[in-house]
């Protein structure tokens, strides 16, 4: 299979409401669709790109510049025969953050042209020695007041979910309102985790944990920077009452990882897909932390549009260990989609594997070339 051209395309898709995180405003997400064209069109290959500019510092832009830029380099595998090219690709590229969310859309685009030119499915290309053939996802509820956490509980609820992830922000008396609410709706009959995305100081931090443990949440995911004054202090304190504390922005890359588990206070990772630089990347965080023996789940960028929902499940179908799962969050979260197919979980939050080849969905090209905003071209020589 010869790669001819590769085409970029910016896109934001409109949320269906408000989802709002302490960090972003949460009304719409902007990605990269990185489409391979091989073979004279004969195979087309999609990935893509969601950068959040406060974890890794890309944006949009420099996610299509870094793709360009990797595409037009001599390690690119242009005669592309076998999976092993596109690992060695990965490989040979720089391993800093700054470039993730743009490798991530490239290496997805070439796995899911190579397996439509082979007619095997991406999750073919994994390691099986953890795949599962059904997985559970959680749900998460987002910033808001009383009646948007009732709104949205009763929807989770409705659905028949229990595993829940709870934004929280600066505010205790909103986060106090949240699990309050919680609570009233699901009693104890759930699992919980709060997540503030690193907003909270010491204080703050210290001033919720009653407030945590009379609510029996079990984790709470990077609730400060690492560097933070007490941080040390609330780790300790969080240990003592039993709740487990996991990293997640601060963990984008595997050297991040191994300096996090040095410091000893995160006990748990989320580790995302898009945030890590795709398959190959993740998957080396991923055996680390089993070596380890740290548990981790399989998370999400929020506003992700099918293609990474696409690859998340086989990520997710390919590690039955991890802890939990979010994302396929498509069919609740998104007004239109770039895919004819809605890879939503089912009710109780579950959901099996695609089928087809590649990434097992079908881009609508005529969405792509409404919704793009900005297009672009590589020629691959």
């Amino acid at each position: 299979m010869y790669v001819e051209i590769i085409n970029l395309y910016r896109i934001t898709l409109p949320f269906q409401g408000h989802f709002a995180i302490s960090r972003l405003d949460g009304r719409s997400s902007t990605r990269i669709v990185a489409e391979v064209i091989a073979d004279h069109g004969k195979v087309k290959g999609y990935g893509e790109g969601l950068p959040i500019e406060f974890v890794t510092g890309e944006t949009p832009d420099t996610v299509a510049k870094d793709v360009a830029s990797f595409a037009a380099g001599i390690l690119f595998p242009r005669h592309l025969k076998d999976i092993s090219q596109v690992w060695d690709f990965v490989d040979r590229l720089p391993d800093g953050r700054e470039h993730n969310a743009a490798l991530c859309a490239l290496e997805m685009a070439l796995l899911d042209a190579l397996g439509k030119e082979q007619k095997r499915s991406l999750s073919a290309y994994l390691p099986q020695c953890f795949s599962t053939p059904r997985i559970h996802y959680g749900a998460s509820i987002t910033l808001g007041d009383k009646a948007r956490v009732e709104q949205i509980c009763g929807m989770i609820r409705s659905i028949g979910i229990r595993d829940l992830r709870i934004k929280m922000g600066s505010d205790f008396e909103q986060n106090q309102t949240a699990l309050e609410t919680v609570t009233e709706v699901f009693g104890y009959d759930c699992r919980v985790r709060i997540d503030p995305n690193g907003v909270w100081d010491f204080e703050l931090a210290m001033r919720h944990l009653p407030l945590l443990a009379e609510h029996r949440v079990k984790i709470i995911e990077e609730p400060m920077t690492r560097t933070s004054e007490g941080f040390a202090a609330f780790a300790a304190a969080v240990r003592q009452n039993g709740m487990t504390l996991m990293a997640c922005e601060s963990a984008p890359t595997l050297q991040d990882v191994k300096a996090i588990i040095l410091e000893g206070h995160y006990r748990m990772f989320n580790v995302k897909l898009c945030r890590s630089g795709g398959f190959h990347r993740t998957l080396r965080i991923i055996d680390h932390l089993r070596r380890e023996g740290i548990p981790f789940q399989i998370g999400c960028t929020l506003g992700e549009a099918g293609l990474l929902s696409a690859a998340g499940r086989a990520l997710g179908l390919a590690c039955s260990d991890a802890v939990t799962y979010d994302g396929s969050y498509d069919r609740f979260m998104l007004k239109e989609n770039i895919i004819e197919e809605d890879v939503s979980f089912g009710p109780g939050g579950a959901a099996g594997p695609l089928g087809g080849h590649g990434l097992g969905v079908t881009v609508k090209s005529e969405n792509l070339a409404r919704l793009c905003d900005f297009k672009t071209s590589i020629v691959i020589k």
